[in-house]
């Protein structure tokens, strides 16, 4: 482990975020962390970390500190983009998320509680995998699930395995539960940090329900095959879903010419066909083959906030 510590912690920056207190004009500081992901001085963290501040500083692993900017932060999915003025930092070694095991040794690192120095290490293992975030809507990726100590100032940090690669991004705890933290796959925040560099906001459609995989259990309880298909849960009032006439119980196995079994693949689907336009949902109700057409808009701004607490 100490040789996965070596290799991360070069990578890993502390932020101060500076608000101003309610009714005051004092800025106050909040402490979370960040990893750099490009060496021209790019940082991903947390859109928590970043939303509201007023003045960002980060301090990188050689002691300086920095001014720095926001390139862009997604709420949807809890990313932001920070830049400092600075080239050749040291960026993180990206691992792969999409091949994790639970029951793998991982270690969380991160700037916990602001303490000066050298950042915290805890080491845990993966607890699950494609967890949704509590309380969160659909559209969040499947977060990590890891029992590696995640505290308030670990926001923003990585999470690495034994090789030192980057697996995730540490994104928040449950206050009221034991060993139980979330993290962003490093997959998807690579791919939210690219497009928030190129257009400083991500465009994605709404669809306006809540829906899960069908995983065994599920699937057992209604007499059908595991992961065939997405169940709708929820509908959102006078959203697009709500407009295709989607209802709670609806099984959803195809988007447009795509098949989808799992949560993954129907957001996959999605993600290719452009917002603006239509694409028809293939959809299974009380046995009955339906086809609708969903008109595919973009995602209005506010985002119902998680229950599980940042960790930042």
């Amino acid at each position: 482990m100490p040789a996965a510590v070596r290799a991360v912690a070069p990578s890993v920056a502390a932020v101060e975020a500076l608000r101003p207190l309610r009714g005051r004009p004092t800025l106050a500081p909040a402490h979370a962390s960040a990893v750099v992901i490009d060496p021209a001085g790019y940082l991903a963290t947390n859109q928590h970390v970043v939303d509201g501040a007023r003045q960002l500083r980060v301090t990188l692993a050689d002691g300086n500190t920095r001014p720095a900017t926001v390139v862009g932060g997604d709420p949807v999915t809890d990313v932001a983009v920070v830049r400092v003025a600075e080239g050749g930092l040291p960026a993180a070694r990206i691992g792969r998320s999409d091949e994790l095991a639970v029951g793998q040794f991982v270690i969380a690192v991160g700037h916990a509680l602001g303490l000066p120095g050298s950042p915290t290490v805890s080491l845990g293992v993966i607890s699950a995998l494609d967890r949704p975030l509590p309380g969160a809507d659909f559209v969040f990726e499947g977060v990590i699930q890891t029992d590696a100590a995640i505290n308030p100032g670990h926001s923003g940090g990585p999470l690495a395995d034994l090789d030192g690669a980057v697996v995730g991004l540490n994104t928040a705890v449950i206050p009221t539960a034991q060993g139980v933290g979330f993290c962003l796959p490093i997959q998807a925040v690579v791919r939210i940090a690219r497009e928030l560099r190129e257009r400083g906001r991500v465009v994605r459609p709404w669809v306006g329900a809540h829906v899960v995989d069908l995983r065994p259990e599920l699937a057992a309880a209604r007499g059908l095959p595991p992961y065939s298909g997405v169940l709708v849960v929820q509908v959102v009032a006078r959203s697009p879903a709500h407009q295709a006439g989607i209802r709670p119980h609806d099984r959803i196995d195809r988007v447009g010419r795509f098949p989808v079994a799992r949560l993954k693949e129907f957001l996959e689907a999605l993600s290719r066909y452009p917002v603006g336009g239509d694409v028809e949902i293939g959809l299974r109700r009380r046995g009955e083959s339906i086809g609708t057409m969903l008109p595919l808009r973009e995602r209005p701004p506010a985002v119902p906030p998680p229950t599980a607490s940042p960790a930042a």
